[in-house]
């Protein structure tokens, strides 16, 4: 069985980064987390605007958090409350300190306010670097792995190079006993039949069928006789005509091994193989779930060029055409595009295979080297989620 070197956690996960995370409790503590950040560079902020009102979202918000503090590539985490939230520091740390990981939380109202409070997360957050430093890398089987699969800024060529580039690893991968985990519901409105014919059993069908009526449903609810073009406007000007179409683009990404599970937002795989979310089709909301769901690096394909990374998971951007690789080359790791000049697309999915095994490793990508972290993106209420 083939390896990388990874960092071992507690609970039997695996990292491939090695982030002291800083997460509020509520939005209210953003500011004395960011604060932290300035002060501790290499720490992993957290921000979101979420965490108080709104109760009926207050169950998807606490495991979504709670999850991400578990996230493999975090070997430790320190949550900042305000003191009056709803989501309690106390409750989120408890939760993630379930994974076996060094926790330790405050409230900014109990310590004196945010110069206070900012002094004590420096040195929580020092401390607790310095204890994950002592974590060395080791060989780890590729199978411990789950890998996010996300398209955004997609344009007409994305079903026809990048995403089916990340198809062919998306198959090596589920032959290694990886995972992979393929998102955004309503970018598989139209495809359904054709998920439905590799999943694993007829459970699993039924669920497939589910989450995608589920989305076509609320996108109908919201958008009444316009549900058909529930895309960007990039995406249009990129040579897209309707949801379906970019639909069949995206399901390419999972390759064609079977489906062996649906889970819900933010809710960590317990099969192998290909693994459907239930999640927004909006990116920074999708990759907040695909890094709550354990992934450990993520593969984004992009038309149009979409620089969006994540705190905490290394994000592998995918260009779909030469000519924007060239022009966002700051941002995209990978030219598919070259398919289009005839390179063969096993070749180009060699190409992406062999970045993603020195990105398991430590090498970086642009979105790290950019510091694109962006913010954590929560949902809204939905049903499903």
């Amino acid at each position: 069985m083939q390896t990388f070197m990874g960092f071992e956690r507690p609970d039997g996960s695996v990292g491939i980064r090695n982030h002291v995370a800083v997460i509020p409790s509520v939005a209210c503590a953003n500011g004395v987390v960011a604060a932290i950040a300035r002060a501790v560079p290499e720490a992993a902020p957290l921000y979101h605007g979420h965490g108080c009102g709104r109760a009926v979202e207050i169950g998807l918000h606490t495991r979504t958090l709670a999850n991400l503090g578990r996230n493999p590539n975090v070997a430790a985490v320190l949550v900042v409350g305000l003191g009056c939230e709803t989501i309690k520091a106390q409750t989120l740390a408890g939760e993630i300190a379930l994974s076996g990981k060094p926790v330790a939380h405050f409230n900014i109202q109990e310590v004196g306010g945010s110069r206070r409070a900012t002094a004590r997360g420096i040195e929580i957050v020092l401390r607790l670097q310095s204890e994950a430093g002592r974590v060395q890398r080791g060989p780890c089987p590729l199978n411990r792995l789950i890998v996010g699969l996300e398209c955004g800024g997609s344009d007409a060529f994305s079903g026809i190079t990048a995403n089916p580039g990340v198809g062919r690893v998306s198959d090596w991968l589920v032959d290694q006993g990886a995972t992979v985990m393929l998102t955004e519901s309503t970018e598989m409105i139209g495809t359904s039949h054709i998920l439905q014919r590799r999943a694993c059993d007829p459970k699993v069908a039924g669920d497939i069928a589910d989450m995608v009526a589920g989305a076509e449903k609320l996108t109908r609810d919201l958008l009444g006789p316009m549900a058909a073009y529930v895309i960007a406007p990039g995406n249009m000007d990129g040579g897209m005509s309707s949801i379906r179409e970019k639909s069949l683009g995206c399901i390419v990404k999972s390759g064609c091994r079977p489906i062996s599970q649906v889970v819900a937002y933010g809710q960590v795989p317990t099969a192998k193989g290909v693994v459907l979310m239930d999640a927004p089709g909006y990116d920074t909301e999708s990759i907040t779930g695909l890094a709550a769901g354990g992934c450990q690096a993520m593969l984004f394909t992009t038309g149009r060029g979409n620089p969006l990374g994540h705190s905490l998971v290394p994000v592998i951007k995918v260009a779909s055409t030469s000519q924007m690789y060239r022009r966002m080359e700051d941002d995209m790791d990978i030219d598919a595009g070259v398919i289009l000049d005839g390179t063969p697309l096993e070749e180009v999915g060699n190409t992406i295979t062999a970045l993603l095994r020195r990105v398991l490793e430590g090498e970086r990508t642009k979105a790290e080297v950019n510091r694109q972290e962006g913010i954590v993106c929560l949902p809204v209420f939905h049903p499903a989620f």
